[in-house]
């Protein structure tokens, strides 16, 4: 019997896809027949969405007319992608999914019973009606983080940052929650450019974003706001807290060694931190931390100005 914790390569090209029946277009059924059927009518189910998540729900709960589960897994480092279904069981059969040598994921079947040879061989069948529609969906949301991302830095940009703002108010004001807002903003940053210039300017925002984003949590999220500014918006996060994850970057980046030519670069950052009021707008949340920074950097830098 296969060992329930084996990992399997699953590798399919069109050709095969074409052997299998994948080109003709069945109608859907009420309940499916054999293993054929209920294959031919995922791959028709899974082809209606791009979203990972849609498409696994579905995967899973179809699967289970022929295969009884208690739990699936995926994981896609690559996309920062981690979705799990159902509850846990004590035996699993996991599976590598690649096409021409692209890797798509890691999915892991889970149940409290042993999987039996026609279980998994039925699973490995079923899995090609999943091939496509997550090759698609993958390369959506490849695409989608793309457009969102700053290039350099893997933090969110403007665009991100505008939509991820709104909709945080409007979640902080339903749910009765606190939501703060740090602006951050790298000391003397022209220096670096015009003393070691620009690749090591690079590279300083690269390692300053990388210091943020280790300070902070799953939740909080990271932007570039301009050419060597982020802003940091900290959801469920009143002043006081706020306050003091503020603190903690400035001193967390202070702390970090910056070279540009073999050369140590002594840098400070300085924030200014703003919290919503009852009532307030994103231009007004966002105007208020600018103006904290302002007086940051005005009274000496490498310090951290709360609004009022």
């Amino acid at each position: 019997m296969k060992s329930p914790s084996q990992t399997t390569a699953i590798d399919f090209d069109s050709a095969k896809l074409q052997r299998l029946g994948f080109g003709q277009q069945p109608p859907l059924l009420a309940r499916p027949v054999s293993l054929a059927q209920l294959r031919q009518q995922m791959s028709l189910q899974l082809q209606t969405s791009l979203e990972p998540q849609r498409i696994l729900g579905l995967f899973f709960r179809e699967v289970q007319r022929l295969v009884p589960l208690d739990a699936l897994t995926y994981v896609h480092n690559d996309s920062d992608l981690r979705l799990e279904f159902g509850a846990r069981g004590h035996h699993s059969a996991s599976y590598r999914l690649s096409h021409e040598g692209e890797h798509m994921g890691e999915l892991v079947f889970r149940r409290n019973q042993r999987f039996s040879e026609q279980e998994l061989g039925n699973l490995e069948s079923l899995l090609s009606a999943l091939l496509y529609p997550m090759r698609n969906a993958l390369l959506y949301r490849a695409a989608t983080q793309s457009a969102l991302r700053d290039p350099l830095t893997g933090a969110g940009n403007r665009i991100a940052m505008e939509q991820t703002l709104q909709r945080e108010i409007e979640m902080s004001r339903r749910h009765l929650q606190p939501l703060s807002l740090l602006m951050l903003d790298i000391d003397h940053f022209k220096q670096v450019n015009d003393l070691h210039g620009h690749s090591a300017g690079d590279d300083v925002l690269k390692a300053v974003a990388a210091s943020i984003k280790g300070q902070l949590r799953n939740v909080d999220m990271v932007f570039r706001y301009g050419g060597e500014e982020f802003l940091i918006l900290l959801s469920n996060t009143g002043r006081d807290a706020a306050a003091m994850v503020g603190e903690r970057l400035r001193q967390a980046a202070q702390a970090q060694d910056y070279y540009a030519n073999n050369r140590l670069i002594e840098l400070t950052v300085s924030l200014g931190c703003s919290t919503l009021l009852p009532g307030e707008s994103a231009e007004s949340l966002l105007r208020r931390a600018d103006s904290a920074l302002y007086v940051a950097k005005r009274e000496g830098r490498n310090r951290l100005t709360m609004a009022g």
